[in-house]
Protein backbone atom coordinates (compact mmCIF):
# COMPACT_ATOMS: atom_id res chain seq x y z
CA UNK A 1 0.00 0.00 0.00
CA UNK A 2 1.07 3.22 -0.71
CA UNK A 3 1.90 5.59 2.32
CA UNK A 4 1.80 9.49 2.12
CA UNK A 5 4.66 10.97 4.13
CA UNK A 6 3.34 14.40 5.40
CA UNK A 7 5.38 17.43 6.76
CA UNK A 8 3.64 19.73 8.91
CA UNK A 9 4.93 23.38 10.11
CA UNK A 10 4.26 24.15 13.05
CA UNK A 11 4.30 27.56 15.58
CA UNK A 12 5.32 25.87 18.30
CA UNK A 13 8.90 26.07 20.55
CA UNK A 14 10.77 23.09 19.37
CA UNK A 15 11.80 22.03 22.88
CA UNK A 16 7.94 20.80 23.40
CA UNK A 17 7.91 18.25 20.84
CA UNK A 18 8.38 14.79 21.31
CA UNK A 19 10.80 12.86 19.32
CA UNK A 20 9.19 9.88 17.23
CA UNK A 21 9.76 6.55 19.30
CA UNK A 22 10.15 8.61 22.72
CA UNK A 23 6.85 6.91 25.32
CA UNK A 24 6.18 9.53 27.38
CA UNK A 25 3.65 8.19 30.13
CA UNK A 26 0.15 9.48 30.20
CA UNK A 27 -1.26 11.03 33.53
CA UNK A 28 -4.31 8.24 34.47
CA UNK A 29 -7.90 9.65 33.43
CA UNK A 30 -9.01 11.64 36.69
CA UNK A 31 -12.56 12.99 35.44
CA UNK A 32 -15.31 11.48 33.00
CA UNK A 33 -15.74 13.65 29.47
CA UNK A 34 -18.38 15.45 28.61
CA UNK A 35 -18.55 17.39 25.23
CA UNK A 36 -17.11 20.83 25.09
CA UNK A 37 -19.52 23.48 25.64
CA UNK A 38 -17.76 25.82 23.19
CA UNK A 39 -16.57 23.53 20.73
CA UNK A 40 -18.54 20.06 20.23
CA UNK A 41 -16.11 18.64 18.28
CA UNK A 42 -14.24 17.39 21.08
CA UNK A 43 -14.73 16.35 24.77
CA UNK A 44 -13.13 18.26 28.10
CA UNK A 45 -12.64 16.48 31.14
CA UNK A 46 -13.55 19.46 32.73
CA UNK A 47 -10.04 20.89 33.84
CA UNK A 48 -9.09 24.34 32.37
CA UNK A 49 -6.21 25.71 30.99
CA UNK A 50 -3.97 28.67 32.28
CA UNK A 51 -6.95 31.49 31.01
CA UNK A 52 -9.53 29.47 32.77
CA UNK A 53 -10.89 28.31 29.71
CA UNK A 54 -12.10 24.21 29.36
CA UNK A 55 -9.27 22.31 27.89
CA UNK A 56 -10.40 20.27 25.00
CA UNK A 57 -9.85 16.28 24.38
CA UNK A 58 -8.79 14.99 21.56
CA UNK A 59 -9.14 11.21 21.44
CA UNK A 60 -7.30 8.77 19.07
CA UNK A 61 -6.33 5.18 19.11
CA UNK A 62 -6.10 1.73 18.15
CA UNK A 63 -8.61 -0.65 18.84
CA UNK A 64 -9.01 -4.41 18.03
CA UNK A 65 -11.83 -7.27 18.20
CA UNK A 66 -10.56 -9.37 20.66
CA UNK A 67 -8.91 -6.87 23.11
CA UNK A 68 -12.00 -8.02 25.62
CA UNK A 69 -13.62 -11.23 24.31
CA UNK A 70 -10.47 -14.22 23.53
CA UNK A 71 -10.92 -15.46 20.13
CA UNK A 72 -8.49 -17.80 18.77
CA UNK A 73 -8.58 -21.34 16.53
CA UNK A 74 -8.57 -23.24 19.62
CA UNK A 75 -11.86 -23.55 21.91
CA UNK A 76 -11.10 -22.40 24.74
CA UNK A 77 -9.89 -19.58 22.68
CA UNK A 78 -6.16 -18.70 24.27
CA UNK A 79 -5.89 -15.39 26.34
CA UNK A 80 -5.58 -11.77 24.63
CA UNK A 81 -2.01 -10.12 26.54
CA UNK A 82 -4.28 -7.01 27.35
CA UNK A 83 -0.87 -5.77 29.17
CA UNK A 84 1.01 -5.78 26.09
CA UNK A 85 -1.68 -4.50 23.95
CA UNK A 86 -2.10 -1.28 26.50
CA UNK A 87 2.18 -0.90 26.29
CA UNK A 88 1.27 -0.93 22.68
CA UNK A 89 -1.49 2.09 22.46
CA UNK A 90 1.41 3.92 25.30
CA UNK A 91 3.99 3.36 22.77
CA UNK A 92 1.80 5.08 19.75
CA UNK A 93 0.66 7.54 22.11
CA UNK A 94 -3.33 6.70 21.89
CA UNK A 95 -5.82 7.51 24.26
CA UNK A 96 -8.72 5.60 23.11
CA UNK A 97 -9.79 2.04 22.49
CA UNK A 98 -13.05 0.77 21.53
CA UNK A 99 -13.74 -2.44 24.02
CA UNK A 100 -15.28 -4.73 21.53
CA UNK A 101 -18.36 -6.88 22.66
CA UNK A 102 -18.73 -10.01 20.63
CA UNK A 103 -22.09 -11.61 20.56
CA UNK A 104 -21.72 -14.80 18.95
CA UNK A 105 -19.63 -17.81 20.39
CA UNK A 106 -17.39 -18.09 16.62
CA UNK A 107 -16.48 -15.87 14.24
CA UNK A 108 -16.31 -16.82 10.91
CA UNK A 109 -13.80 -14.90 9.18
CA UNK A 110 -12.62 -16.64 6.12
CA UNK A 111 -13.94 -13.88 3.67
CA UNK A 112 -11.06 -12.26 5.34
CA UNK A 113 -7.95 -14.24 4.31
CA UNK A 114 -5.76 -11.32 3.55
CA UNK A 115 -5.24 -10.08 6.93
CA UNK A 116 -4.17 -13.84 7.67
CA UNK A 117 -7.86 -14.94 9.61
CA UNK A 118 -8.87 -16.91 7.34
CA UNK A 119 -10.20 -19.67 10.12
CA UNK A 120 -12.93 -19.85 12.39
CA UNK A 121 -12.55 -18.68 15.82
CA UNK A 122 -13.90 -19.47 19.14
CA UNK A 123 -14.47 -16.57 21.35
CA UNK A 124 -15.30 -16.57 25.03
CA UNK A 125 -16.28 -15.46 27.76
CA UNK A 126 -19.52 -13.78 26.84
CA UNK A 127 -22.01 -11.83 28.98
CA UNK A 128 -24.20 -14.83 30.02
CA UNK A 129 -23.65 -18.46 31.97
CA UNK A 130 -23.83 -21.87 30.44
CA UNK A 131 -25.85 -23.43 33.02
CA UNK A 132 -27.93 -25.87 31.22
CA UNK A 133 -29.79 -27.80 31.49
CA UNK A 134 -29.52 -29.08 27.59
CA UNK A 135 -27.31 -28.49 24.99
CA UNK A 136 -26.97 -25.59 22.56
CA UNK A 137 -25.74 -26.10 19.05
CA UNK A 138 -23.07 -26.43 19.85
CA UNK A 139 -23.02 -29.28 22.13
CA UNK A 140 -22.14 -27.20 24.81
CA UNK A 141 -24.81 -26.18 28.17
CA UNK A 142 -27.41 -24.21 26.77
CA UNK A 143 -27.02 -20.33 28.23
CA UNK A 144 -29.47 -18.75 31.09
CA UNK A 145 -29.62 -15.15 30.16
CA UNK A 146 -31.12 -13.87 33.61
CA UNK A 147 -27.45 -15.72 34.86
CA UNK A 148 -24.30 -13.17 34.25
CA UNK A 149 -20.92 -14.80 33.87
CA UNK A 150 -18.98 -12.94 36.67
CA UNK A 151 -15.74 -13.58 34.72
CA UNK A 152 -16.97 -11.53 31.93
CA UNK A 153 -17.89 -8.41 33.91
CA UNK A 154 -14.75 -9.20 36.39
CA UNK A 155 -12.72 -9.19 33.25
CA UNK A 156 -14.40 -5.64 31.87
CA UNK A 157 -13.95 -3.68 35.24
CA UNK A 158 -10.24 -4.34 35.42
CA UNK A 159 -9.34 -3.86 31.86
CA UNK A 160 -11.16 -0.61 32.02
CA UNK A 161 -9.41 0.09 34.72
CA UNK A 162 -5.61 -0.86 33.60
CA UNK A 163 -6.57 1.49 30.55
CA UNK A 164 -7.35 4.31 33.03
CA UNK A 165 -4.67 3.98 34.72
CA UNK A 166 -2.83 4.96 31.48
CA UNK A 167 -4.60 7.46 30.41
CA UNK A 168 -6.76 5.62 27.81
CA UNK A 169 -10.41 6.25 27.53
CA UNK A 170 -12.48 2.96 26.95
CA UNK A 171 -15.16 2.95 24.59
CA UNK A 172 -17.61 -0.24 26.34
CA UNK A 173 -19.41 -2.02 23.30
CA UNK A 174 -22.82 -3.03 24.46
CA UNK A 175 -23.45 -5.47 21.78
CA UNK A 176 -21.97 -6.52 18.21
CA UNK A 177 -24.62 -6.31 15.08
CA UNK A 178 -22.30 -6.62 12.48
CA UNK A 179 -22.33 -9.89 12.65
CA UNK A 180 -25.98 -10.96 12.46
CA UNK A 181 -26.65 -7.60 10.00
CA UNK A 182 -23.45 -8.33 7.10
CA UNK A 183 -21.21 -11.29 8.52
CA UNK A 184 -23.96 -14.12 8.88
CA UNK A 185 -24.46 -15.02 4.95
CA UNK A 186 -21.39 -13.35 3.48
CA UNK A 187 -19.26 -14.73 0.74
CA UNK A 188 -16.40 -17.35 1.62
CA UNK A 189 -18.31 -17.82 5.04
CA UNK A 190 -21.04 -20.73 6.26
CA UNK A 191 -24.03 -19.29 6.09
CA UNK A 192 -25.98 -17.90 9.31
CA UNK A 193 -22.94 -19.04 11.62
CA UNK A 194 -24.04 -16.00 13.68
CA UNK A 195 -27.09 -16.85 14.33
CA UNK A 196 -26.39 -20.19 15.03
CA UNK A 197 -23.39 -19.39 17.43
CA UNK A 198 -25.79 -16.62 18.98
CA UNK A 199 -26.97 -16.92 22.62
CA UNK A 200 -30.23 -15.49 21.84
CA UNK A 201 -31.29 -18.30 19.74
CA UNK A 202 -33.80 -19.79 20.63
CA UNK A 203 -31.98 -23.35 20.70
CA UNK A 204 -29.12 -22.12 22.29
CA UNK A 205 -30.69 -20.62 25.93
CA UNK A 206 -32.99 -22.25 28.43
CA UNK A 207 -35.41 -18.95 28.81
CA UNK A 208 -37.83 -20.44 25.65
CA UNK A 209 -36.97 -17.21 24.00
CA UNK A 210 -39.54 -16.31 20.77
CA UNK A 211 -37.56 -14.85 18.06
CA UNK A 212 -40.78 -14.75 15.69
CA UNK A 213 -39.37 -14.77 11.45
CA UNK A 214 -35.90 -16.39 12.33
CA UNK A 215 -34.95 -19.90 11.16
CA UNK A 216 -31.77 -21.82 11.47
CA UNK A 217 -29.84 -19.30 9.39
CA UNK A 218 -30.78 -16.20 10.69
CA UNK A 219 -32.77 -13.88 13.42
CA UNK A 220 -32.79 -10.66 14.23
CA UNK A 221 -32.24 -9.66 18.25
CA UNK A 222 -31.55 -5.88 17.80
CA UNK A 223 -34.82 -5.10 17.45
CA UNK A 224 -37.76 -4.04 19.75
CA UNK A 225 -39.92 -6.32 18.52
CA UNK A 226 -39.40 -8.74 21.26
CA UNK A 227 -40.36 -7.74 24.69
CA UNK A 228 -38.73 -10.59 26.73
CA UNK A 229 -35.68 -10.38 24.77
CA UNK A 230 -35.97 -6.48 25.52
CA UNK A 231 -35.93 -6.88 29.36
CA UNK A 232 -33.06 -9.67 29.34
CA UNK A 233 -31.14 -7.19 27.17
CA UNK A 234 -31.93 -4.10 29.58
CA UNK A 235 -30.78 -6.03 32.99
CA UNK A 236 -27.52 -6.46 30.93
CA UNK A 237 -27.40 -2.98 30.08
CA UNK A 238 -28.24 -2.25 34.02
CA UNK A 239 -24.93 -4.54 34.84
CA UNK A 240 -22.75 -2.83 32.32
CA UNK A 241 -23.46 0.43 33.96
CA UNK A 242 -23.28 -1.16 37.42
CA UNK A 243 -19.77 -2.36 36.46
CA UNK A 244 -17.98 0.22 35.16
CA UNK A 245 -19.95 3.73 36.26
CA UNK A 246 -17.89 5.19 38.94
CA UNK A 247 -14.65 4.87 36.72
CA UNK A 248 -13.80 8.26 35.02
CA UNK A 249 -11.95 6.59 31.36
CA UNK A 250 -15.62 5.38 30.59
CA UNK A 251 -17.58 5.57 27.18
CA UNK A 252 -20.31 3.36 26.30
CA UNK A 253 -21.67 2.77 22.51
CA UNK A 254 -24.63 0.90 21.62
CA UNK A 255 -23.70 -1.87 19.09
CA UNK A 256 -21.03 -1.99 16.07
CA UNK A 257 -23.31 -1.97 13.23
CA UNK A 258 -26.56 -3.18 12.68
CA UNK A 259 -29.52 -3.35 14.74
CA UNK A 260 -32.96 -1.15 13.64
CA UNK A 261 -32.86 2.48 14.59
CA UNK A 262 -35.33 2.40 16.89
CA UNK A 263 -33.83 -0.55 19.08
CA UNK A 264 -30.12 1.55 18.94
CA UNK A 265 -31.99 4.75 20.20
CA UNK A 266 -33.80 2.56 22.99
CA UNK A 267 -30.83 1.11 24.00
CA UNK A 268 -29.16 4.90 24.54
CA UNK A 269 -32.10 6.12 26.14
CA UNK A 270 -32.34 3.10 28.87
CA UNK A 271 -28.74 3.71 29.84
CA UNK A 272 -29.18 7.54 30.06
CA UNK A 273 -32.09 6.72 32.21
CA UNK A 274 -30.37 4.27 34.63
CA UNK A 275 -27.08 6.60 34.64
CA UNK A 276 -28.84 9.17 36.12
CA UNK A 277 -29.56 7.39 39.23
CA UNK A 278 -25.53 6.84 39.14
CA UNK A 279 -22.66 9.92 40.49
CA UNK A 280 -21.24 9.80 37.14
CA UNK A 281 -22.86 10.45 33.50
CA UNK A 282 -20.54 8.75 30.59
CA UNK A 283 -20.95 9.45 27.19
CA UNK A 284 -22.92 7.40 24.89
CA UNK A 285 -21.99 6.59 21.09
CA UNK A 286 -24.31 5.35 18.26
CA UNK A 287 -22.37 3.76 15.34
CA UNK A 288 -25.74 1.97 13.99
CA UNK A 289 -24.13 1.61 10.52
CA UNK A 290 -26.59 -0.36 8.28
CA UNK A 291 -29.45 0.79 10.17
CA UNK A 292 -28.94 4.46 10.04
CA UNK A 293 -27.42 7.08 7.67
CA UNK A 294 -25.81 10.28 9.44
CA UNK A 295 -28.67 12.45 9.41
CA UNK A 296 -30.26 9.42 11.89
CA UNK A 297 -27.41 9.04 14.27
CA UNK A 298 -27.17 13.13 14.34
CA UNK A 299 -30.64 13.20 15.39
CA UNK A 300 -30.69 10.75 17.91
CA UNK A 301 -29.65 11.15 21.72
CA UNK A 302 -27.17 9.76 21.63
CA UNK A 303 -23.05 11.94 22.56
CA UNK A 304 -21.07 10.71 20.06
CA UNK A 305 -21.35 9.16 16.45
CA UNK A 306 -18.92 7.67 13.76
CA UNK A 307 -19.67 8.57 10.28
CA UNK A 308 -18.92 6.14 7.81
CA UNK A 309 -18.06 5.93 3.56
CA UNK A 310 -22.15 5.50 2.90
CA UNK A 311 -22.11 9.03 4.29
CA UNK A 312 -19.17 10.68 2.37
CA UNK A 313 -16.49 10.28 4.90
CA UNK A 314 -13.50 8.48 3.68
CA UNK A 315 -10.27 9.14 1.96
CA UNK A 316 -10.91 13.45 2.23
CA UNK A 317 -13.39 13.43 5.10
CA UNK A 318 -15.34 17.07 5.08
CA UNK A 319 -14.93 19.31 7.95
CA UNK A 320 -17.26 18.40 10.62
CA UNK A 321 -19.12 21.37 12.31
CA UNK A 322 -21.84 19.26 13.89
CA UNK A 323 -22.86 19.33 17.78
CA UNK A 324 -21.65 15.69 18.77
CA UNK A 325 -18.42 14.38 18.63
CA UNK A 326 -17.16 12.37 15.51
CA UNK A 327 -14.80 9.39 16.27
CA UNK A 328 -14.14 8.85 12.60
CA UNK A 329 -13.30 4.85 12.37
CA UNK A 330 -11.62 3.51 9.35
CA UNK A 331 -13.99 0.55 10.93
CA UNK A 332 -17.04 2.18 8.68
CA UNK A 333 -14.79 2.90 6.31
CA UNK A 334 -12.49 0.10 4.68
CA UNK A 335 -12.96 -2.61 7.92
CA UNK A 336 -8.97 -2.12 7.92
CA UNK A 337 -7.49 0.69 6.24
CA UNK A 338 -6.41 4.09 5.76
CA UNK A 339 -3.23 5.68 5.95
CA UNK A 340 -1.10 8.18 7.51
CA UNK A 341 -2.49 11.05 5.42
CA UNK A 342 -5.85 10.33 6.21
CA UNK A 343 -5.20 10.73 10.19
CA UNK A 344 -4.11 13.87 9.46
CA UNK A 345 -6.97 15.17 7.17
CA UNK A 346 -9.25 13.98 9.79
CA UNK A 347 -7.82 15.80 12.50
CA UNK A 348 -7.58 19.02 10.62
CA UNK A 349 -11.25 18.80 9.90
CA UNK A 350 -12.02 18.19 13.34
CA UNK A 351 -12.41 14.71 13.40
CA UNK A 352 -10.74 11.98 16.31
CA UNK A 353 -9.81 9.57 13.78
CA UNK A 354 -9.27 6.17 15.41
CA UNK A 355 -8.05 2.69 13.82
CA UNK A 356 -9.87 -0.80 13.63
CA UNK A 357 -6.10 -2.71 14.19
CA UNK A 358 -5.19 -5.98 13.36
CA UNK A 359 -2.86 -5.91 16.26
CA UNK A 360 -2.59 -9.44 16.92
CA UNK A 361 0.26 -8.81 19.76
CA UNK A 362 2.95 -10.21 17.10
CA UNK A 363 5.28 -9.04 14.52
CA UNK A 364 3.02 -10.49 11.97
CA UNK A 365 0.08 -7.83 13.42
CA UNK A 366 1.92 -4.91 13.99
CA UNK A 367 4.23 -5.13 11.22
CA UNK A 368 1.62 -5.08 8.06
CA UNK A 369 2.10 -2.12 6.61
CA UNK A 370 -0.05 0.06 9.43
CA UNK A 371 3.26 1.59 11.20
CA UNK A 372 2.53 4.86 9.65
CA UNK A 373 -0.63 5.11 10.63
CA UNK A 374 -0.11 4.39 13.85
CA UNK A 375 2.28 6.88 14.47
CA UNK A 376 0.83 9.57 12.77
CA UNK A 377 -2.28 9.20 15.40
CA UNK A 378 0.13 10.21 18.04
CA UNK A 379 1.79 13.00 16.45
CA UNK A 380 -1.69 14.63 15.51
CA UNK A 381 -2.59 13.73 19.17
CA UNK A 382 0.90 15.82 20.61
CA UNK A 383 0.01 18.68 18.36
CA UNK A 384 -3.89 18.57 19.99
CA UNK A 385 -1.77 18.67 23.45
CA UNK A 386 0.76 21.63 22.24
CA UNK A 387 -2.47 24.15 20.68
CA UNK A 388 -5.36 25.67 22.23
CA UNK A 389 -7.94 22.81 20.68
CA UNK A 390 -11.03 24.16 22.38
CA UNK A 391 -10.23 27.86 20.47
CA UNK A 392 -9.89 25.74 17.09
CA UNK A 393 -11.95 25.55 14.02
CA UNK A 394 -11.75 23.45 10.73
CA UNK A 395 -10.95 26.34 8.43
CA UNK A 396 -10.29 25.17 5.26
CA UNK A 397 -10.84 28.08 3.30
CA UNK A 398 -7.77 29.37 4.52
CA UNK A 399 -5.40 27.47 2.94
CA UNK A 400 -4.74 26.82 -0.43
CA UNK A 401 -4.39 22.96 0.61
CA UNK A 402 -8.28 23.29 2.11
CA UNK A 403 -6.64 21.28 5.27
CA UNK A 404 -6.47 23.77 8.56
CA UNK A 405 -7.57 23.90 11.84
CA UNK A 406 -7.27 27.55 13.02
CA UNK A 407 -7.77 30.19 15.63
CA UNK A 408 -7.31 32.50 13.01
CA UNK A 409 -4.65 35.57 14.37
CA UNK A 410 -3.42 33.16 17.28
CA UNK A 411 -2.72 29.56 15.65
CA UNK A 412 -3.01 28.19 12.40
CA UNK A 413 -2.15 23.90 12.29
CA UNK A 414 -2.37 23.69 7.76
CA UNK A 415 -1.37 20.38 6.03
CA UNK A 416 -0.09 20.15 2.73
CA UNK A 417 -0.91 16.56 1.09
CA UNK A 418 0.97 17.51 -2.13
CA UNK A 419 4.34 16.58 -2.24
CA UNK A 420 6.81 19.52 -2.52
CA UNK A 421 4.02 22.23 -3.55
CA UNK A 422 4.02 25.75 -2.51
CA UNK A 423 0.88 26.67 -0.56
CA UNK A 424 -0.61 29.90 0.77
CA UNK A 425 -2.18 30.37 4.49
CA UNK A 426 -4.59 33.66 4.63
CA UNK A 427 -3.07 35.05 7.81
CA UNK A 428 -4.15 37.77 10.07
CA UNK A 429 -1.36 40.83 10.72
CA UNK A 430 0.94 40.40 13.06
CA UNK A 431 4.33 38.20 14.09
CA UNK A 432 4.07 34.78 14.03
CA UNK A 433 6.79 31.72 15.04
CA UNK A 434 6.40 29.03 13.16
CA UNK A 435 7.49 24.97 12.84
CA UNK A 436 7.65 22.25 10.14
CA UNK A 437 7.22 18.58 11.71
CA UNK A 438 7.71 15.76 8.99
CA UNK A 439 5.50 13.16 10.50
CA UNK A 440 7.71 10.64 8.21
CA UNK A 441 10.43 10.63 10.40
CA UNK A 442 8.29 12.16 13.29
CA UNK A 443 10.70 14.90 14.13
CA UNK A 444 10.86 18.91 13.41
CA UNK A 445 12.18 19.76 10.18
CA UNK A 446 12.84 23.75 10.56
CA UNK A 447 11.47 26.56 11.96
CA UNK A 448 11.39 30.30 12.26
CA UNK A 449 9.91 33.85 12.05
CA UNK A 450 7.86 35.87 10.18
CA UNK A 451 5.66 38.95 10.41
CA UNK A 452 3.16 39.49 8.24
CA UNK A 453 0.39 42.56 7.09
CA UNK A 454 -2.13 39.95 6.61
CA UNK A 455 -3.51 38.35 3.65
CA UNK A 456 -2.33 35.28 1.61
CA UNK A 457 1.13 34.29 3.11
CA UNK A 458 3.20 31.93 0.60
CA UNK A 459 5.30 28.82 2.16
CA UNK A 460 7.94 26.31 0.63
CA UNK A 461 8.18 23.13 2.40
CA UNK A 462 11.06 22.29 3.52
CA UNK A 463 11.77 19.06 1.67
CA UNK A 464 9.90 17.30 -1.25
CA UNK A 465 7.68 15.21 0.91
CA UNK A 466 4.22 16.38 1.81
CA UNK A 467 3.74 18.81 5.02
CA UNK A 468 1.95 20.67 8.19
CA UNK A 469 2.49 24.12 8.79
CA UNK A 470 1.99 25.02 12.51
CA UNK A 471 2.21 29.16 13.14
CA UNK A 472 1.47 30.36 16.78
CA UNK A 473 1.33 33.85 17.46
CA UNK A 474 4.69 35.70 18.48
CA UNK A 475 4.44 36.70 22.17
Amino acid sequence: MYWSRPLILVLVPLLFLTPCGAVVASEPARHPLRIHPENPRYFTDGTTAPDGSLKAVYLTGSHTWNNLVDMGRSDPPGAFDFDAYLEFLEKHHHNFIRLWAWDSTTWDTRANGALGKDFIHHAAPLPWVRTGPGKALDDKPKFDLTKFESEYFERLRSRVEAAGRRGIYVGVMFFEGWGLMHGNRRRNTEDGWAWRSHPFNPANNVNHLTIEGSDALSGRVHTLRYPEANKLQAAYLRKVVDTVNDLDNVFYEVLNEGGEKEWNWWVIRTVQEYRQTKPKQHPIGNTGHGAERLASMLASPADWISPGRVDGFAEDPPAWNENKVSLLDTDHIWGVGGNAAWVWKSFLRGHNPIFMDPYDGSVLGQDRGWGPLRAAMGHTRRFAERVNLAAMQPRDELTSTGYCLADPGREYLVYQPRKGEAFTVELKAGVYRFEWFDPAKGAPAGDGRIKTPGGAQQFKTPSAGEAVLYLKQAD
